[in-house]
């Protein structure tokens, strides 16, 4: 595969591509933001006016747009399906429910596509780095097919199963993981702060103990801060939680955790901290309990 047509060019999708073409391959980019095409253009990449003039000719459609509705519209309703050659491939990298996922890619093969469910992990400095976690599902000579776009982008690398919708399935489970931790994380220091304890003693303590995790060292210091630098907004979490929540009823599985996570992000958003960073979940706490100087 040679050439690859990118749709969706935002804080993750620019960087992922600005990759491919590091590696040598030709880019061809759409996006609603003209900003965001330009960006490409100046990194060496083509600009595509429509989403069907980005998979027109390409080896490989790599979507990297905001959900399951997003990508419909894309391969459907804007023809960037019919214009990808017989036997393309459809890269599915969004967050999407499993579900979204596996009907999607039931239309894509019916069309003579290919289909590769592809979610990633690693937020914005992953994306940058070529550092991405990529959690990918198809039928191994499809994955095999693929795997030099995918390499490009990440560095881990796992083939997780052949249908789709599995790979959509592994990174609901870490978003399930990533929005607990951090809600958790906001709990304890916001009991801290209830009782007068210094958060950077407790953060030395707690990062050092077997209570530690990687979102309380990375969210930790976040927290001690009333507007820290955003690398994953709020609003992600209340989306990709919200996902997990369909997840589980669609499979029956009871989330109380996940739910109640859900609804501190959810209350969090709708405050207006939507596109604060995903730390600020601390701000809930502190309203709830009346606690410092924070929103």
């Amino acid at each position: 595969m040679t050439t690859v047509g990118f749709i969706g060019l935002g804080s993750m999708g620019l960087p992922m591509a600005g990759n491919l073409l590091k590696k040598g391959f030709a880019v061809r980019g759409h996006d609603m933001r003209r900003e965001s095409v330009a960006a490409l253009e100046r990194a060496g990449g083509a600009a595509a006016s429509t989403a069907a003039e980005a998979a027109s000719g390409a080896d490989a459609l790599v979507l990297m747009v905001v959900n399951a509705a997003q990508a419909e519209t894309v391969l459907f309703a804007e023809c960037a399906l019919d214009a990808l050659p017989r036997n393309g491939a459809v890269v599915l990298m969004a967050t999407c429910p499993p579900g979204a996922v596996a009907s999607l890619a039931a239309r894509v093969e019916a069309a003579g596509r290919r289909f590769i469910d592809a979610p990633v992990s690693g937020g914005t400095v992953g994306a940058a780095g070529g550092t991405l976690t990529i959690m990918a599902a198809a039928p191994p000579a499809v994955f095999e097919a693929v795997r030099p776009v995918l390499a490009a982008m990440g560095d881990k690398l796992f083939h997780v199963g052949e249908k789709p919708g599995q790979g959509a399935t592994v990174k609901t489970v870490n978003q399930l993981l990533c929005g607990v931790h951090i809600a958790v994380t906001a709990e304890a220091f916001a009991l801290a702060a209830k009782m007068g304890v210094d958060p950077a003693v407790l953060l030395e303590i707690m990062g050092g103990s077997s209570a530690s995790s990687w979102m309380l060292k990375d969210r930790g210091p976040r927290m001690m801060k009333d507007n820290p630098e955003i690398t994953s907004a709020v609003d992600i979490f209340v989306k990709d939680l919200g996902i997990v929540l369909e997840a589980g009823r669609d499979a029956k599985a009871a989330l109380p955790l996940a739910a109640v996570a859900h609804q501190l992000f959810l209350s969090t958003s709708g405050r207006g901290d939507g596109a604060a960073d995903d730390s600020q979940v601390i701000r809930s706490y502190h309203a709830l309990n009346g606690t410092g100087g924070h929103r």
